[in-house]
């Protein structure tokens, strides 16, 4: 078993993860009815008489939700069917007001596809099973009532897009980094704003345990997993709850289970339902829905560039590692913000090295976006420029970008411009604070060379040494020869003259 391998196990056991993501779709209207779907109105404000499912209503579909299963469907590389079906699916709760819920079974609107991420610096594909589309439940309300609940019926109706994967994820670490990629896919094509939070973007994590090599065990479903902390504490608890029940040897029963982030831990809510349960049949008030190939053509020719395909772009444009260009396109903001950069100083790896480095850092550290970065893409620009022709150090640009950081107007953000043919000021602040703080670097070859001379000189023992085949001891020259500059020299142009000065 390869060291990969052996890193998926558990205890001894196999963790067998698959997703179901329910992404709330970016209308104005509800999947089936001309009700609002605004987030935060007053409750009950929302709901028309066909969310209410009142007698003699009948529900007519909402375009722009099939066009957004086609984006996603393209943006996926699935199979968009011409012909798809709408079910009732039969159960009975206080917040839904039809008895039923208003979905897809045997033919979804989309099927298959993938969805790529890197785990590390190791690239993982979860396959897909399908994308159907559904309209949401209403929801119940539980803190502001003593031993009652209330129901709210404003979101009853709001359109969803359900995205079931195959049980191919093998660690909670991969399950969050996937539900991720998924997260910047559909915010970036705009099908949904992502806000977990508002319960946009909600995540089902399906986790099961079993030894190497045996069928599939039990699954216990984690409902409603509305961040990503939140999401792999859930899994880690799941995972090591079910290994002791085993161990102990108890059998696992199929269940739906919820997270409690007070506690850290899983409890179960219901036995988990098998489709039987349901009772699905198709529904009766609405026809197939026929998506003719000229649609999906049109949607396609309107599509923004995908994020694999911008950074395939990258690769080929940029001479950048798949790894890199991946990191890169995590979002339009963070892609746009690389582009205008590499614009001012054509310097697209040291751009990629500064901001999945020291721009990444700053960034985590001061809970900021990329959007609202106080170091102006132009400024990066200049700075690498700065370090591409040897007038600054990297250290020197460090405090370069400190001083740019601490200045920066975060209020202001990163306004990228769709033509990037001018820079958007305060450029000239980089070479101000190199002149003031007196960071060039020292390239004057005749001045550099007679540092070297003193300082070969000044230490016969570590040239000696070098000589003798020390390799460690040029190491300590140039850290002489460095501090004699006040770390003004070039440390490639030191190496160089040290090498030739000691032939």
């Amino acid at each position: 078993m390869s060291t990969a391998q052996k890193s998926l196990l558990v205890q001894g056991f196999e963790v067998v993860i698959g997703f179901e993501t329910h992404a709330q779709l970016s209308t104005q209207s509800k999947i089936f009815s001309r009700a609002p779907t605004a987030f935060g109105a007053e409750p009950n404000t929302q709901a028309c008489p066909v969310d209410l499912a009142l007698p003699g209503t009948l529900p007519v579909m909402n375009v722009g939700a099939v066009e957004r299963a086609i984006k996603l469907g393209l943006a996926l590389g699935s199979h968009i069917a011409e012909r798809s079906v709408f079910a009732r699916k039969n159960y009975f709760y206080p917040d839904l007001p039809k008895g039923y819920q208003i979905s897809q079974f045997e033919i979804p609107v989309v099927q298959g596809g993938e969805v790529s991420f890197f785990l590390g610096d190791e690239k993982k594909t979860v396959r897909l099973v399908r994308a159907h589309l559904e309209e949401d439940a209403g929801k119940s309300l539980h803190e502001d009532f003593v031993g009652m609940s209330g129901i709210d019926l404003n979101r009853a109706g709001t359109p969803l897009l359900e995205i079931v994967t195959e049980p191919d994820m093998r660690s909670s670490a991969e399950a969050v980094a996937y539900a991720k990629e998924l997260h910047k896919i559909v915010t970036w094509i705009g099908i949904c704003d992502g806000n977990m939070q508002e319960g946009s973007f909600r995540c089902d994590a399906n986790v099961s345990v079993r030894k190497p090599g045996e069928p599939l065990g039990t699954r216990r479903e984690i409902k409603n997993l509305n961040s990503f902390k939140f999401m792999q504490q859930a899994m880690d608890y799941e995972i090591r709850w079910q290994i002791e029940q085993i161990e102990d040897g108890n059998e696992i029963q199929q269940a739906t289970v919820l997270f409690n982030p007070d506690t850290g831990e899983t409890r179960a809510m219901r036995t988990k339902e098998d489709a039987a349960d349901y009772r699905y049949f198709p529904d009766p008030d609405l026809p197939p829905l026929v998506i003719g190939r000229d649609w999906v053509e049109q949607v396609k020719s309107e599509m923004p560039e995908l994020p694999r395909v911008m950074a395939a772009r990258f690769e080929v444009d940029y001479g950048l590692s798949e790894y890199d260009a991946t990191q890169l396109t995590q979002s339009v903001a963070l892609a746009s913000y690389f582009e205008a950069a590499t614009k001012v100083c054509n310097q697209p790896k040291l751009v990629s090295n500064w901001l999945g480095g020291e721009v990444s850092r700053r960034l985590n550290q001061d809970e900021l976006s990329i959007e609202v970065c106080p170091v102006k893409h132009d400024q990066l620009g200049l700075l690498v420029s700065r370090i591409a022709d040897g007038t600054l150090s990297n250290n020197a640009a460090k405090q370069v970008f400190d001083v740019l950081w601490a200045e920066g107007d975060i209020t202001q953000g990163n306004i990228i411009r769709v033509n990037m043919n001018e820079t958007m000021g305060a450029v000239d602040r980089v070479d101000a604070i190199i002149e003031a703080k007196g960071l060039k670097q020292m390239n004057d070859t005749g001045a550099l060379e007679k540092i070297v001379l003193d300082v070969i000189a000044a230490n016969p023992k570590n040239v000696d040494e070098f000589k003798a085949g020390n390799a460690k001891a040029l190491n300590a020259l140039v850290g002489q020869i460095m501090k004699a500059s006040a770390g003004k020299a070039n440390p490639a142009q030191v190496n160089e003259l040290l090498k030739k000065a000691l032939a």
